[in-house]
């Protein structure tokens, strides 16, 4: 990968790499590589753990009159693939992704392969420059989500909090359709999704119906903007 388009990636994550093979690795796909170990994927791994470090620190601190359930609800929304794959967007990370010719065009370069760079380029942060300099990162990433995840919505009420937006803006209310279930009677999980005004809104899984509806109400608002930042920081845009 050429040093210009490292240098685009350090202008768009805010943060100057030493090692910025490390940065290069955290952008190269499997399938653009013989040998996956040349690939992302390692960086990914590293990555998911890193982020679910920081996040539960900051709501450990933040929230320090949560229950552990409660702190697990909110901290299952922020470190979603969903929410990962959708940061990742906003900041246009996903566009310098390296990749096979096959996959050039293929779907998951705006989904599940772009909450994977994300959290490539999150260990990347982390290796070449300390937990203070990534964690720095993933606030300036999450701070609105996080900011937003109050005592209402940490109960999973993202349901009510979508409803009173639908009816407000378009006198609707939100329809949520099953699109799946999988596994036995005793141990069953559920896919759903919310339909309103006629768009369809990123799906997601739950143990239960109730607990699918939750999350694909937070993919909604999400996707409305209402839980995501308002701007980048400057070094960023």
């Amino acid at each position: 990968m050429d040093e210009e388009t490292l240098r685009q990636v350090e202008q768009i994550i805010g943060y100057q790499f030493s090692d910025r093979e490390l940065l290069a690795t955290a952008l190269r796909h499997s399938s653009s590589v013989e040998n996956r170990l040349l690939s992302n994927e390692r960086l990914e791994f590293l990555g998911d753990a890193v982020l679910d470090l920081i996040i539960c620190r900051v709501l450990f601190e933040r929230f320090s009159d949560y229950l552990e359930g409660d702190l697990t609800k909110i901290k299952s929304m922020l470190v979603s693939r969903e929410t990962c794959s959708r940061l990742c967007r906003d900041i246009g990370l996903h566009k310098f992704l390296k990749v096979g010719k096959g996959m050039v065009s293929s779907r998951a370069l705006s989904g599940s392969l772009a909450a994977g760079v994300f959290e490539a380029v999150i260990a990347a942060i982390y290796i070449d420059g300390g937990y203070d300099v990534v964690s720095s990162f993933v606030l300036r990433s999450f701070g609105s989500l996080i900011e937003r995840a109050d005592a209402e919505q940490s109960q999973g009420n993202f349901k009510s909090v979508l409803q009173q937006y639908a009816q407000e803006q378009f006198n609707t209310t939100p329809v949520y359709v099953l699109l799946d279930e999988k596994g036995p009677d005793h141990d069953k999980c559920f896919e759903l999704e919310v339909i309103m005004e006629e768009r369809h809104f990123p799906s997601a899984w739950g143990s239960n119906k109730k607990e699918a509806e939750q999350k694909a109400a937070f993919n909604a608002l999400f996707e409305l903007g209402l839980l995501t930042k308002t701007s980048l920081p400057e070094d960023e845009g």
